[in-house]
């Protein structure tokens, strides 16, 4: 490595948390994020007749496994130090092929689902390349991308919505003796390879180095580029997933599909502790805060509350968990000067 890839990485980590108290703070907010989940149990189970009831879990494990998915793919885009905006709009345009190649080509589903997953790995590598290679920040690259993956949705489906019935409802059908749906599973199976991906392998070091710092990436060698790249094309085909479990979950390819899950995936991320500034995330958390707005959702339906009562309660919870973020961050950084301030100073030799 060189003396300069040498120097940026000191001079990042000279106030960085100590790892034992990162270590502490991460159960910290594991344990918050289970204090809020229970009080939101309690307060709609005290509010509601009808919420504690096995209907209301299966509710909860069933119809959300596409924001799960989408919630893997947002907090890999956030450790680099990135944001996807159009996961939305690219699961409505992935729900799309999917149910124009099964109603109208009559393909057989494998080859359905392969022309899902590769229209969302297409836009997710259209978002990384310019977004990449021109060095255009994501927000614009994905807002922009957003606009365009609707209109492609409503240009290939003329604006209709596309019934494909029980040809794929198999998926989100709760399995007998086990209430939850093959959909949940493999949401829950992406939730452990996600996990897998970013604490325990070289690719997941590599975006958390960049999100904390990618000038000290690229001196000490390391290009990266590739390394964002995919992380975006892993979006979007979490987005293309996440778009096959609506689909089988409605039983039609709704061209309107998405329309803000884009606010819900970002939500459920930061409430688990992931950083908008890049360098810190978990998916395992992640998953946490999926639940949490997950109980929220329902929990709002059971009593009652009013669109408008409901969208202005998530985006309060949107705001109140970017503001815990600058928090959780300030207050890392406080503890790593003064940590650094205790550490003995080198002594020269001689």
């Amino acid at each position: 490595m060189s003396d300069a890839a040498t120097r940026t990485e000191t001079d990042s980590e000279k106030w960085a948390e100590p790892s034992g108290l990162a270590r502490w703070r991460g159960v910290g907010d594991v344990v918050g994020m289970l204090v809020v989940l229970a009080a939101l149990v309690v307060l709609f189970g005290t509010r509601s007749n009808h919420f504690w009831s096995a209907q209301t879990v299966k509710t909860i494990v069933n119809q959300f496994a596409d924001l799960t998915v989408l919630a893997v793919g947002m907090t890999l885009v956030l450790v680099i130090g990135g944001i996807d905006l159009s996961v939305g709009s690219v699961m409505a345009l992935c729900g799309a092929v999917l149910g124009i190649a099964i109603v109208d080509w009559e393909v057989s589903f494998p080859i359905a689902l392969a022309a899902c997953l590769a229209a969302g790995a297409a836009c997710g590598l259209v978002n990384g390349f310019i977004s990449v290679h021109w060095s255009i920040p994501s927000f614009i690259v994905t807002l922009g991308m957003l606009e365009s993956a609707r209109g492609a949705t409503y240009l290939l489906t003329r604006s209709e919505t596309k019934y494909v019935g029980p040809r794929i409802e198999w998926l989100a059908r709760p399995l007998p003796g086990l209430g939850a749906s093959t959909s949940f599973l493999i949401a829950l199976a992406l939730v452990a390879a996600g996990h897998v991906l970013l604490t325990r392998t070289v690719l997941g070091r590599y975006m958390v180095a960049i999100g904390t710092n990618e000038e000290a990436v690229r001196l000490s060698g390391v290009d990266p580029k590739p390394t964002k790249l995919l992380t975006f094309v892993l979006s979007g085909l979490c987005a293309a997933i996440a778009a096959v479990f609506q689909v089988a979950r409605v039983s039609s390819a709704d061209p309107n599909g998405g329309v803000g899950m884009e606010l819900g995936a970002i939500a459920a991320v930061v409430i688990g502790g992931t950083s908008l500034m890049g360098g810190r995330g978990s998916v395992l958390r992640s998953f946490l805060g999926v639940l949490i707005i997950a109980v929220l959702q329902t929990g709002l339906d059971h009593v009652g509350a009013s669109e408008p009562s409901k969208r202005l309660i998530s985006g309060a919870v949107i705001v109140l968990a970017v503001v815990a973020d600058v928090h959780r961050r300030s207050w890392g950084a406080s503890v790593g000067r003064a940590a650094a301030r205790l550490r003995p100073k080198a002594r020269p030799l001689g």
